[in-house]
């Protein structure tokens, strides 16, 4: 009788994850359905290449070119990704293998404590801090520029790499370690040819997520890169990125029209852009872990 009742009970628990995993999924196909049906009348009207390639955005005139918004968000995105990643990288080797206990206890929990900080948090000390830093370093006119928008981006993103990287140097085997030492290499060599290796996956899932986080971003960006749609020809010029669009235009747009589609087409923009970046970086680690 008791055994009966586990039985029943592990089904149903069973029956309640497969609900709630159904329900995820659909959640997302709702999601995606949503912002395809709002999105496509404009794409159909101006054609995909048009919209994407376009260099004029002017919603009174019917114009909607997003190519300026693409490379905006881009160009913060890989600026970020190439700030944080060595820095992140290098916290997380510092914190799993060099850092005494003591300093782990402190640091650690201040990195998660920057995970939940708000992003117009980080946009305001953006605002404040590196805006200003940029424009008298560069002696610019202003110091809202896409730099300033890589700057603070990288901030953002670094306890997710970080964190995610430490787990994944933690959970490497001890005996990688100690085997390597006994060979007679040093510490950085185990470090640099033995445990990063092995925690590559890691640190390219931690990457990717912080990629996301990067892209998606929206407020931070909003207060430091000025917003003005142009192609940019440098990152110390201001900028306007997809999310910033969307944001700023989304209230003064009639719904129905073709101005309030072309933002959720933005939206598809920047959907599409994270599946190939995630896609790309998929690849890179299958990649990896079949040359291993």
């Amino acid at each position: 009788m008791i055994d009966g009742k586990v039985i029943n009970l592990e089904n149903i628990i069973k029956s309640i994850l497969f609900l709630f995993a159904v329900t995820a999924t659909l959640v997302i196909l709702l999601i995606i359905f949503f912002l395809f049906n709002e999105g496509l009348p404009v794409l159909a009207d101006n054609g995909l290449m048009n919209f994407i390639l376009g260099t004029k955005w002017s919603p009174s005139k019917g114009e909607f070119g997003a190519l300026a918004f693409i490379l905006c968000s881009i160009i913060i995105t890989i600026g970020a990704l190439i700030i944080a990643v060595p820095l992140g990288v290098s916290c997380a080797i510092f914190l799993s293998e060099i850092a005494p206990k003591w300093a782990k206890n402190i640091v650690r929990p201040a990195i998660e404590l920057l995970a939940g900080i708000p992003s117009i948090v980080y946009g305001l000390f953006a605002l404040m801090v590196i805006v200003r830093l940029i424009k008298i370093t560069f002696a610019l006119p202003t110091g809202e520029t896409l730099l300033a928008g890589s700057i603070v981006l990288a901030i953002m993103i670094l306890p997710i790499i970080i964190s995610i990287s430490q787990d994944s140097l933690e959970t490497v085997p001890r005996e990688y370690k100690e085997g390597s030492l006994a060979l007679g290499t040093t510490d950085w060599q185990t470090i640099r040819g033995v445990l990063l290796p092995s925690a590559m996956p890691g640190v390219v899932a931690g990457t990717i997520l912080g990629m996301g986080r990067a892209i998606g971003e929206t407020m931070a960006v909003v207060l430091v890169m000025g917003n003005v749609e142009m192609i940019p020809k440098s990152i110390l010029k201001p900028g306007e990125a997809l999310t910033s669009t969307i944001l700023l235009e989304m209230g003064e747009a009639i719904v129905g029209s073709m101005h309030y589609s072309a933002l959720f087409a933005l939206g598809i923009v920047l959907f599409f852009i994270v599946l190939v970046l995630s896609l790309i970086s998929n690849m890179l680690l299958m990649r990896y872990n079949t040359q291993r």
